[in-house]
């Protein structure tokens, strides 16, 4: 079969003006400048060392800061994030995607799944919002990747990678709430790319990775709206330059913190509750 050839209208058609699925005026916007004045003189109360390869977990209390620190060498970072309390609420990153563009940056806001969908976090600093979108369409901190994982790899290469940060996920979620792992799995859900340089390239629409513009000290931080289970993978891409699925990358450890604002700083703050959407009226 051949392709058809095009209608006289062709270019007229392409030239209609595209319209944003989601206008966002009236979406609830954070209260960015409490956040970060809560932010000022906060307590580091907890850390984890995430190893290259490899995944951590850490706990979050709403009305908490979680700061990701590069703090070796240029390390993506992949993050998966659950109600700490209930892990079927977890970080949507479609509807993320699909409210505030394909990377995230300070101010935009980490939304929950379905039926809950209400903001779980807000970025409130990051090192790296001087980067933009490069030349070639590019930026950091995609919510467009899935994550790596085993599965794409078998399918590419034939080959069993365990250490793909689908399975470096699974394992942490697993040791973190004592399940089995064919349970944790079920759970692990498309990432934050943290610190990632990645895009869609401009002829064929597929999506590409480039080296990140992370440096050792570079963070990015969010702001905890509900009780979060953070668990991140140190991608074993490195600061995928090259690829992402292999013991090839130099790759580096990463660190996760959490900072508790001083007392009386957030008095007036409230968890936002979940969707308002009745469902008793059918689906």
């Amino acid at each position: 079969m051949t392709n058809p050839t095009s209608p006289v209208d062709a270019d007229a058609r392409r030239a209609v003006k595209p319209v944003i699925c989601y206008p966002t005026e009236t979406l609830p916007k954070p209260d960015l400048a409490l956040y970060q004045a809560a932010r000022v003189g906060a307590e580091k109360v907890a850390e984890v060392i995430v190893p290259p390869r490899d995944a951590a977990s850490i706990e979050v209390p709403e009305g908490h800061f979680l700061r990701i620190v590069s703090i070796e060498g240029p390390q993506v970072g992949d993050l998966d994030l659950f109600n700490s309390k209930d892990l079927s609420e977890r970080f949507y990153s479609g509807k993320t995607r699909a409210l505030h563009g394909t990377h995230v940056t300070i101010g935009d806001q980490l939304w929950s799944n379905f039926p809950f969908m209400r903001p779980i976090a807000t970025v409130v600093d990051d090192t790296l919002n001087w980067y933009g979108i490069d030349d070639f369409g590019g930026s950091v901190h995609d919510v467009i990747g899935t994550r790596c994982d085993p599965y794409t790899g078998q399918v590419l290469n034939g080959v069993d990678y365990h250490h793909c940060c689908h399975s470096n996920l699974t394992r942490a979620l697993a040791a973190a709430r004592v399940l089995p792992l064919d349970e944790a799995e079920a759970h692990v859900h498309d990432v934050l790319n943290v610190f990632m340089c990645t895009g869609f390239t401009r002829d064929t629409g597929q999506y590409f990775m480039k080296a990140s513009p992370v440096r050792s000290g570079d963070h990015f931080e969010l702001f905890a709206q509900i009780d979060l289970l953070a668990v991140m993978s140190a991608c074993p891409g490195g600061d995928c330059s090259t690829e992402h699925s292999s013991d090839a990358a130099a790759c580096y450890p990463m660190l996760m913190e959490v900072y508790k604002a001083a007392d009386g700083r957030l008095d007036d703050w409230q968890s936002p509750s979940v969707n308002g959407y009745d469902r008793s009226h059918g689906t």
